[in-house]
C-alpha cells in the first residue's frame, strides 16, 4: 500500500545506480584537476611536425639554428663558412680555423685541391664528412661539399690598448666605431689602423659588426697584428679615456673644422668615426672633445665608415711625423 516502506522492494539496495548518492566521490574534484602544459608539435605522435622530426633524426639531417648578423663575432661564439668560393677565399686571408669540413667523395676542382693544399701546409684540422653532417654544421646553407668553422674571437678589454701604447713607448692611437654593423667596413677599419700606426680598435657590444670571416678577409690579415676590444657602452668608455688622458676626436660631416686644422693630432688620441648614414650617435657625439670633418665635394654626401677611417688616420700619422 502507499506509503508503506516496510513491504518488499518498496526500498532500493545500496550502491545501486539509481537514486540519490551523497557525494561524487571525487570525480569532480578530479575533473577540475589540470593535465600539464600541452606538449609541443614534435612530441605529438599523429601531430605531422612529430613525422618530419623523426624522419630527420633517422636520415641525421637536423639542422642548426643559424644566428644572425649581429650574434656572428660576439664573444664565445663559432661562425662557419660554407661554399668552395668561400672557403678559398677565407683560407687565402689567414682566417683562423677551428676544422674544415670535406664531404666524403667529393668531386675534385681546382679550389678543392686549393682548399686541401693550404690545409695540409698549414696542418690545419680536416675532417671527411657525410654530406649530412655538412648540412647539419651549416645549418642546412648551400656548402657544395666544403665548409670550415672559426674559433671564437678573442677581444681584448678596452684599457689593454692603452698598456700596448704604454709598453711600446708611443703616444696612444685607439680609433673607436659607433654603430658600423658591416663587417667589412670594421675589417678595413682594422687594415687602415693597422697601417697608420694605431694600437687598436674599439667596438660596442651592441649594434655593432663583430669579428667575422668577412672582417678578417676585409682586414687582409690585420687582424691577426691588432686587437679589437669592445666595449659595454661606448660613451662611457670614451669619458674613461679622457679621463686616462686622450683627447676625443670625432668625425662628423658637420664638424666644427677640418681634421688636418687639429692641433691635437700629436697628442693622446682617440678617433671616433660613425656609420655612413646616421653617423655618430648624440650620446656620442656628446662625449667628444672636438667634432671634425674630412673636406669633401658636395656632390659626395658622406665616405663609408672604411674610407673615412683612412683619411683621417692618415692625417694623424702625417701630422705626427
Amino acid at each position: 500500500m502507499p506509503g508503506n516502506s516496510r513491504r518488499r522492494g518498496a526500498m532500493r539496495k545500496p550502491g545501486t545506480k539509481k537514486g540519490m548518492q551523497v557525494g561524487s566521490g571525487g570525480q569532480r574534484r578530479r575533473g577540475l584537476q589540470g593535465k600539464g602544459p600541452t606538449p609541443r608539435a614534435e612530441e605529438r605522435t599523429s601531430h605531422p611536425a612529430a613525422r618530419q622530426s623523426a624522419k630527420k633524426q633517422k636520415s641525421g639531417a637536423t639542422q642548426t639554428p643559424r644566428r644572425s648578423s649581429t650574434e656572428r663575432g660576439r664573444p664565445g661564439t663559432t661562425e662557419t663558412v660554407a661554399g668552395r668560393n668561400s672557403v678559398v677565399e677565407a683560407l687565402r686571408a689567414d682566417v683562423p680555423v677551428k676544422a674544415l669540413y670535406v664531404a666524403e667523395r667529393i668531386d675534385n676542382d681546382d679550389r678543392v685541391r686549393e682548399v686541401l693544399r693550404i690545409a695540409s701546409d698549414r696542418r690545419l684540422p680536416l675532417l671527411e664528412a657525410p654530406r649530412s653532417e655538412l648540412d647539419r654544421v651549416t645549418g642546412g646553407a648551400v656548402h657544395q661539399g666544403l665548409a670550415l668553422t672559426l674559433p671564437p674571437y678573442q677581444y681584448a678589454e678596452p684599457a689593454d690598448l692603452l698598456e700596448t701604447a704604454h709598453e711600446a713607448g708611443e703616444s696612444p692611437l685607439v680609433v673607436a666605431l659607433d654603430g658600423v654593423t658591416d663587417p667589412r667596413n670594421l675589417g678595413a677599419v682594422v687594415r687602415s689602423s693597422a697601417a697608420f700606426g694605431a694600437h687598436g680598435v674599439v667596438v660596442p657590444e651592441r649594434r655593432s659588426a663583430g669579428m667575422t670571416a668577412g672582417a678578417w678577409k676585409t682586414s687582409a690579415g690585420a687582424a691577426a697584428r691588432l686587437p679589437v676590444a669592445r666595449a659595454v657602452n661606448l660613451a662611457r668608455q670614451l669619458r674613461a679615456y679622457q679621463d686616462a688622458g686622450l683627447f676625443v676626436v670625432g668625425l662628423d660631416s658637420t664638424g666644427e673644422m677640418e681634421i688636418a686644422d687639429v692641433a691635437a693630432l700629436t697628442e693622446p688620441l682617440c678617433l671616433v668615426i660613425g656609420s655612413e648614414g646616421a653617423g655618430m650617435s648624440r650620446v656620442v657625439s656628446q662625449a667628444c672633445d672636438l667634432v671634425v670633418r674630412i673636406p669633401i665635394t658636395r656632390e659626395v654626401e658622406s665616405l663609408n665608415a672604411g674610407v673615412a677611417a683612412g683619411v683621417a688616420l692618415y692625417e694623424i700619422a702625417r701630422a705626427r711625423s
